[in-house]
């Protein structure tokens, strides 16, 4: 579906003419007719599907059409997703100046946000942070019109569920309600049931939760070699921009450390940093100054950066839909993404198969590339950038430089290899690597509700059977049903201890003690 027929305003549509949108994605179609007549929406999509602008294109409109103090309030997770929004929203009214936005969030000085309250007709904030300015008063809801939970589910994951009643209890019952999650689980049902109005559901992604351009895949390593599988699929890959996710914040610390020694442009993010930090670092992400993004599934959220290459799940994700929301970073827009996973044991193997029924998808299982491979192909690579170089033409200065090195004794063919030999030393990164053991999962078999292999199961029973079945235990023999009736008629010990006491008394007799 075009723009052109959602019934948008001329300004609206010029705005979102300039931002390059001319389709609408699955998501805003579904939605945005909704929202612009005022009914409850719950939306179910992935992450880099466009649902920003399903919501903030409607509301943009229907606040412009209020003459009134009406007014929007935007809940969001974390500050990095509370800010995306806010510009967003900006850029959509943009040649409407009667629309001001605020951005509400943790971090920051009180002052500057309860000003900026006073004129917003838009407020986006983090629960944490709105439930502040509700109790000191600095944010009334008398005149909400609107609210707006975005990723829903990571914000019931994060705790804010009595926020989140609270806030919704707080506004007007004559209110529009729309929410949005990757996934609608029994506790968001639960808050739609509870909150929600004749509720329109708009499922975008139709039971598939991640996009068909991102090739899935995963090895299969040992902890220790982790690190080492890492630099292979990064060489291996070359990303210009990828993300690696890792589920604690001392792993982000320590893994951005460990990149950052052999040469890689990283730096970590997680919820322990400070905001003018995180700041920082997000704005050399996007500049590019920063290849490889390390980050919390927590401090992911609101990355909005469309050239992501690729995603790396060093830790495979606690939550299932984490998997959906980390891959969701790559592949957006439609472009083409991949996804590395690795995988340390059988109890991890078993939950990548809960991700794969989640999903419904496979994951595909590849080895861990080679360091013979990667340099093979970087050969190839340096050799099509000669043949590119010598077609454009080769300055005279470096053309003389190589007759002068012949008259000194050095042939051409002796100085183009010394100088290739130079080049490969500086790639100090691919030098260091090491192979890591090609490693094959356990095969396949049917997998039951928790994940776990019913053949293995099963074979362990078995094992365990016959280690502890009643005929092979040791105290059945006769010489233990012996050894315990001595020990009944000896109450201060067994019989090898008589034995043994009797043993020494000797042994002190014959030596004279």
């Amino acid at each position: 579906m075009n723009f052109n027929e959602l019934n948008l305003r001329s300004e609206i549509l010029r705005a979102v003419s300039e931002l390059g949108y001319e389709q609408a994605t699955d998501i805003q179609a579904g939605s945005i007719p909704s929202i612009l007549e005022g009914q409850d929406v719950t939306g179910r999509s992935s992450t880099g599907t466009g649902k920003t602008a399903a919501f903030g294109i409607p509301i943009v409109q229907r606040t412009a059409e209020n003459e009134d103090r009406s007014s929007v309030l935007i809940l969001a997770p974390t500050r990095e997703l509370a800010l995306q929004i806010t510009g967003e929203i900006r850029k959509y009214a943009k040649y409407l100046p009667s629309i001001s936005v605020a951005c509400i969030y943790g971090g920051q000085p009180m002052d500057p946000q309860i000003r900026a309250l006073k004129k917003a007709r838009i407020v986006v904030g983090t629960p944490g942070r709105i439930m502040d300015h509700l109790r000191r008063r600095t944010l009334k809801l008398d005149h909400l019109k609107t609210v707006v939970l975005d990723e829903a589910d990571e914000m019931l994951n994060m705790g804010f569920i009595d926020d989140i009643r609270t806030i919704l209890e707080s506004a007007p019952e004559e209110r529009q309600t729309i929410l949005f999650s990757a996934t609608l689980s029994p506790e968001i049902m639960k808050i739609t049931e509870e909150f929600q109005t004749d509720t329109v559901f708009v499922k975008a992604d139709k039971g598939k939760k991640t996009a068909a351009k991102i090739d899935q895949s995963f090895c299969y390593v040992t902890k220790e070699e982790k690190n080492d599988a890492l630099r292979l699929l990064l060489e291996a890959s070359a990303p210009r921009r990828a993300l690696i996710f890792c589920n604690t914040k001392s792993m982000v610390d320590e893994l951005s450390s460990y990149l950052g020694d052999f040469g890689y442009r990283c730096a970590g993010l997680h919820g322990d940093m400070k905001q003018s930090q995180r700041t920082s670092v997000m704005k050399d992400f996007k500049s590019g100054r920063i290849r490889l993004l390390i980050a919390t599934d927590v401090a992911a959220r609101g990355i909005d950066v469309e050239d992501v290459d690729a995603v790396f799940n060093y830790d495979i994700p606690q939550e299932l839909e984490y998997y959906v929301h980390r891959i969701g970073r790559t592949g957006r827009a439609g472009r083409e993404g991949a996804s590395y996973t690795l995988v340390s044991g059988r109890m991890q193997l078993a939950h990548l198969r809960q991700i794969e029924q989640y999903i419904h998808a496979q994951i595909e299982e590849r080895p861990v590339p080679t360091v013979a491979s990667i340099l093979e192909r970087q050969e190839t690579e340096f050799k099509e950038t000669l043949k590119e170089k010598a077609a454009e033409g080769i300055e005279e200065k470096w053309l003389a430089f190589i007759d002068s090195l012949e008259k000194d004794g050095i042939s051409a063919k002796e100085a183009a290899a010394l100088l290739c030999e130079r080049m490969q030393k500086k790639n100090r990164r691919t030098i260091s690597l090491q192979d890591v053991t090609v490693r094959t999962a356990p095969r396949r078999t049917s997998w039951n509700s928790s994940g776990r292999d019913r053949e293995d199961r099963s074979r362990s029973r078995r094992q365990f059977r016959g280690r502890n079945s009643r005929k092979n235990r040791p105290d059945n023999t006769e010489h233990s049903r012996r050894n315990r009736r001595e020990n009944e008629k000896n109450p201060r010990g067994s019989r090898r201890e008589k034995d043994s006491r009797q043993q020494r008394r000797e042994n002190r007799k014959t030596s004279g003690l």
